[in-house]
């Protein structure tokens, strides 16, 4: 694609970020991270190099935030808001052509995408995950592994529905919210809690740090 991308981040996340975009055949630069101990090993063949810090100053590169965390991805944007965020949908995805997909989103191997879906900034459709039509993610969300959202589903900016997590058309998951692996949203998730079960209950209100 004529890209030479830095990926941002160098977990677990990243390893399946970085698949993708070796799918894609998009050339990675190299991989920041912050932690010393993973400087200069190879992640899925590719060399983390160094901190963040070391991207202090650029502007205009190629780059994605290759962090699962919905918080630490909104941060990272705007502390690096001068990159142009690279937009990744793995080969094997599919994604209809009314989908809109924003900035630095990554869509991951076997996610299915239905008619007229509005996905931000920033987001990770997981693997596996299913979203159906007329569904809006807003900027930062992460629809985790094996999700599921029935139409016209509206999952409000920094939350996250974790793994094998469903949500009945028509709900609405809140603002920095999480809803705990396989949960079933029947009725809506207010902003800023967590929230599990069969049906989904909040069991707590989330640290309001932004």
């Amino acid at each position: 694609m004529g890209e030479n991308v830095i990926v941002i981040g160098g977990g677990g996340h990243a390893k399946v970020v970085v698949s993708t975009l070796i799918e894609l055949k998009i050339q990675i630069q190299a991989i920041y991270d912050d932690d010393p101990g993973k400087w200069g090993k190879d992640l899925c063949g590719v060399k983390i190099v160094g901190p963040l810090s070391d991207l202090e100053g650029l502007s205009d590169d190629a780059a994605v935030l290759a962090i699962g965390d919905n918080r630490t991805r909104s941060i990272l944007a705007e502390r690096f808001r001068n990159f142009r965020w690279l937009t990744a949908v793995h080969p094997r995805a599919f994604v209809h052509p009314s989908v809109s997909i924003g900035k630095g989103t990554v869509v991951f191997a076997g996610a299915v995408i239905q008619p007229d879906v509005m996905i931000g900034d920033h987001c990770i459709v997981n693997t596996n995950a299913a979203i159906d039509h007329d569904c809006a993610l807003g900027d930062f969300t992460h629809v985790g592994p094996g999700a599921c959202l029935a139409g016209e589903v509206s999952v409000k900016e920094g939350a996250f529905l974790a793994t094998g997590g469903v949500a009945i058309i028509g709900r609405k998951i809140g603002k920095w919210s999480i809803v705990g692996a396989g949960g079933v949203v029947t009725e809506d998730i207010p902003d800023n809690v967590t929230a599990v079960g069969v049906p989904a209950k909040v069991i707590k209100e989330n640290v309001k740090n932004r």
